[in-house]
């Protein structure tokens, strides 16, 4: 065996060597990223609440401050409901509370305690998308989708409340949701379709 051979297993060995460990370390750090996040440091300044969310109970330790979009996102891992402007201008974080549409970036989590938060996970029913969800759907009512979960919670919340009497009404209750591709015409389609005061044609 020349000399070269060997320098060339020593430095083969050396590079599994030293990979392996990479790779161990990485997982080790991995894990203590898992359990660090899984079990958050305590405050005194934390609160306990339990926020019902689509039909579930959640016991939660939170910031006082901390706004019901977080506590959905961050928290529940419930990333349908979107942050967008994070400052209740967009409508990208519309949820109901108790049935009525709210902008959960400008809602405290704490003060949604006893009441019924849905988002957009909780619309489907036993794995039947919700009429609006479906409209959305037929009349391509999206083009990137990520004002869409706010456009359909809204959009539900508007035609529960009566409002859908006309084209303009319409646009003019749905005008805090903004959409930036600007699928506007397939949205008001879709909204008019699940009123009844549209057609599929």
């Amino acid at each position: 065996m020349n000399e070269f051979e060997v320098s060339r297993r020593r430095f083969i060995g050396a590079s599994a060597a030293a990979g392996g460990l990479a790779a161990a370390t990485a997982k080790t750090a991995h894990a203590a990223v898992a359990q660090t996040s899984a079990a958050p440091v305590r405050t005194p300044e934390m609160a306990d609440v339990t926020l019902e969310v689509n039909g579930r109970r959640h016991p939660l330790s939170i910031e006082p401050r901390t706004t019901l979009l977080d506590a959905l996102r961050e928290e529940l891992r419930l990333s349908g409901t979107k942050k967008g402007c994070d400052r209740g201008s967009c409508g990208a974080c519309t949820v109901h509370v108790d049935g009525a549409r709210v902008l959960s970036c400008l809602t405290l989590a704490a003060r949604c305690e006893g009441k019924a938060v849905t988002t957009i996970e909780g619309l489907a029913a036993e794995g039947e998308l919700h009429p609006m969800q479906a409209a959305f759907l037929a009349r391509d009512g999206l083009q990137c989708g990520y004002c869409t979960p706010g456009q359909i919670m809204s959009a539900i919340a508007l035609v529960e409340e009566g409002r859908a009497v006309s084209d303009d009404a319409i646009r003019e209750w749905m005008s805090g949701n903004i959409c930036r591709c600007g699928a506007y015409p397939h949205i008001l389609a879709a909204i008019k379709d699940v009123a009844g005061s549209g057609s599929r044609s």
